[in-house]
Parts: C-alpha cells; sequence; structure tokens
C-alpha cells in the first residue's frame, strides 16, 4: 500500500512551478503548429503567379511574399545600396533603384547584389537599363533598422538594413508603398546587379522548446518524489 505525507510549502511550490512548466511546454507547441502554418502560406504564395501593382496594393498585408510584376522604368541615378553578405559569406550590396510605372507611381527594386569593387555604377554602365522595363520580383516589407544598425552613409546614399523610409528621404521620392520588390534572378546586362537574393528562412525551434520545458517538468517531478522518498513520506507498507 501506497503512504504519502507531502510537505505542503514544497508541494504548493512545486505544483506551481510544473504548472508553469507544462503551461510554458503547451505554449511552444501552439507556436509551433502558427509557425508551420506561416511556412506553408509563404510557400504557397510564392507559388503564385505574379499579380498586378494594383492587385498587390489592394491586397495589402497579403501582397507579402506574393510576386509581383511592375512596368516602369528606373531612375538609376537615385540608387541606394543596402550592406549585406553574399551567399559565399563575402560582403556584397544590394542595389535598390527606384522604378516608376507609366502613371507615376514609384516603387524601390532590389535588382539584386553586386560585390564591393562594383558598387559604383560607372563600373557596371551594361546593367543600367534605360528603357521600360518589366520586373518580377518579390513584395516585401522590410524590418528596418534596428536600435544596434549603423547609421547609414548618407553621402554615398549606403544603408546597413532595407529602411525603405530613409531611402525614399534620401533619393527625395514618394513611394506607392513602404515595401521593397526583390526581383527575381532574370539575368541583367553584363551580369550584374544578380538578383534572385531573396532569403526565405523562418526560424522554427519550437518543438526543442517544447521538449525543453516538457523534461524539465519531468525532472522537477523527479526530485520532488526522490526528496519524499528520502524523507520516508512516500513509501509502499
Amino acid at each position: 500500500m501506497l503512504h504519502f505525507r507531502p510537505l505542503r510549502v514544497l508541494t504548493a511550490v512545486c505544483a506551481v512551478l510544473f504548472a508553469i512548466l507544462i503551461g510554458l511546454g503547451v505554449w511552444q507547441i501552439e507556436r509551433l503548429h502558427w509557425k508551420l502554418g506561416l511556412i506553408a502560406d509563404v510557400t504557397n504564395r510564392l507559388s503564385l503567379p505574379p499579380v498586378s501593382l494594383d492587385r498587390a496594393l489592394a491586397l495589402g498585408d497579403a501582397a507579402q511574399y506574393r510576386r509581383v510584376a511592375l512596368i516602369g522604368r528606373f531612375e538609376n541615378e537615385k540608387e541606394s545600396y543596402v550592406y549585406g553578405t553574399g551567399p559565399d559569406g563575402g560582403p556584397v550590396y544590394h542595389v535598390l533603384t527606384p522604378l516608376v510605372t507609366g502613371d507615376g507611381r514609384t516603387l524601390i527594386v532590389d535588382r539584386g547584389i553586386v560585390p564591393g569593387e562594383l558598387r559604383d555604377p560607372s563600373t557596371r554602365l551594361f546593367g543600367r537599363l534605360m528603357d521600360e522595363r518589366r520586373v518580377v520580383g518579390i513584395w516585401r516589407t522590410p524590418d528596418g533598422p534596428g536600435p544596434f544598425t549603423p547609421a547609414p552613409d548618407a553621402a554615398h546614399r549606403i544603408f546597413y538594413s532595407v529602411d525603405v523610409a530613409g531611402i525614399a528621404a534620401a533619393t527625395s521620392v514618394k513611394l506607392a508603398a513602404p515595401v521593397v520588390v526583390e526581383a527575381d534572378a532574370a539575368p541583367n546586362p553584363g551580369g550584374w546587379p544578380k538578383g534572385g537574393q531573396t532569403k526565405i528562412a523562418f526560424r522554427n525551434e519550437h518543438l526543442q522548446y517544447a521538449i525543453t520545458w516538457f523534461a524539465l517538468a519531468a525532472a522537477l517531478l523527479g526530485i520532488y518524489v526522490a526528496y519524499h522518498i528520502s524523507r520516508g513520506r512516500l513509501k509502499w507498507k
């Protein structure tokens, strides 16, 4: 027969801690399902055919990660540059250029990356598209600068985050939407900039976190039981 004489204060404290740990584990499971749903939604949006600018604007937040087709002219003299890391881990610059549609609306297009020695547009004249172009890219609302993001080099229009508002102010353009359209991998004359640089990576460690919280709850329960056994308060008679 099991004989159990629990210590009241210890039991109350352990019960509260156990409930908190289990709650945190359940919350992480809920976050896991939310994140999987988000990944599936983004994957589905990327697979859809490109929409027009009018349609993207009408979709609002639902246009995020949708492919959009724009027709307009690049204002090459208003290029800005966002410092980043290339596929090989080396430093690169994303070339962000205003594109003006036939009806006068302006959007920022991330045309792709160039190495540092090609940041100066005079080194890649073939890539400065002058005539009207159709550009297909992914509609993104960037996060913008954080508290530790270095200040931009305004004189050279070099930024360290996709600060759409800052780029628009630096180039004196009025945007149709506070977004950036990340151009697809269609090759540019001369090979630069290289488009198709969109990175879709959602950190998803919720399952590991859930296992950790549940394991801590199990460990707490084990310690609680072991302590009572050691004190003779939990035993078989």
